[in-house]
């Protein structure tokens, strides 16, 4: 059984075998089920475990039954991810840029493992049990490599000010929290700006969102809520994302403003 993130020559050997039979390209069959040729070229190599709905998809679009469900159940260990998160992470894992809007909790990427097993912990109904929090939180983690690999993306986040004062896991756990958001902070490539409570005029009340701008530099937003997340690739409401975060960025303090008020959060835990 592999690891969930690497791929396995015997699952990309079958989904090769089941696609040619179709009588389909990668790019083809990339088209049906809503994924990059890239991800189908890394798969079937091996590289790569499919994510989230990549195995169901794919399984119809080539006709095989039930056969790439199959093997992969047994080939893969399974993240404790939602499918559609998982989607999301794909694009992410290879995005030139990421913008996120973020209103309730510090966004999953910076998260420390404390805090996020604190948002885990609290905010699910029904209940997750240890283990399900423990798989949650280490894919979690993972996703801290958005910061440090090669090709550098470029990255920004807006952070309501309350999410600072919000002591999930309690105030050593949020003080821990804000270190970690500083540090992040300080590399050249991210940039962070929290919104001010006092802004009389506000360009994010619709909620939270997240712009990627891909490694082929297509534009995508990702919208996440209680019961699933969706990607909005169409024009016009992809266009209007954008427009409202470039809107969010100009409203909000200034990155080094935002530092001085994150300081002044950790201060006075």
């Amino acid at each position: 059984m592999h690891s969930s993130g690497r791929g396995s020559r015997s699952f990309g050997a079958l989904l090769r075998f089941y696609r040619e039979r179709a009588g389909l390209s990668q790019e083809a069959l990339a088209l049906k089920i809503e994924f990059s040729k890239s991800q189908v070229a890394m798969v079937e190599r091996g590289e790569r475990a499919p994510k989230g709905t990549f195995t169901p998809r794919a399984d119809d679009a080539v006709g095989a039954q039930g056969a790439l469900l199959l093997v992969a159940e047994k080939e893969f260990q399974t993240s404790g991810i939602p499918p559609w998160t998982e989607d999301y992470l794909v694009e992410e894992q290879s995005a030139s840029s990421v913008h996120s809007y973020q209103s309730q909790v510090i966004p999953g990427s910076l998260q420390t493992k404390a805090y996020a097993k604190a948002v885990y912990t609290c905010n699910y109904c029904p209940p997750l049990d240890d283990e399900e929090i423990d798989k949650r939180v280490a894919a979690r983690l993972e996703r801290q490599q958005l910061f440090y690999r090669k090709p550098t993306p470029i990255i920004s986040y807006v952070l309501e000010e309350s999410i600072l004062t919000r002591p999930l896991g309690g105030p050593p756990v949020l003080k821990e929290q804000l270190h970690h958001v500083l540090d992040i902070g300080r590399l050249r490539h991210v940039e962070i700006q929290v919104m001010p409570h006092n802004r009389e005029t506000h360009a994010g009340l619709a909620g939270p969102m997240i712009l990627l701008e891909t490694d082929e530099r297509r534009q995508l937003a990702y919208v996440e809520g209680p019961s699933g997340g969706y990607f909005v690739c169409e024009q016009p409401h992809l266009g209007n994302m954008f427009g409202t975060y470039g809107i969010l960025r100009a409203q909000a303090l200034t990155p080094e403003e935002s530092t001085k008020l994150i300081e002044k959060v950790v201060q006075e835990l």
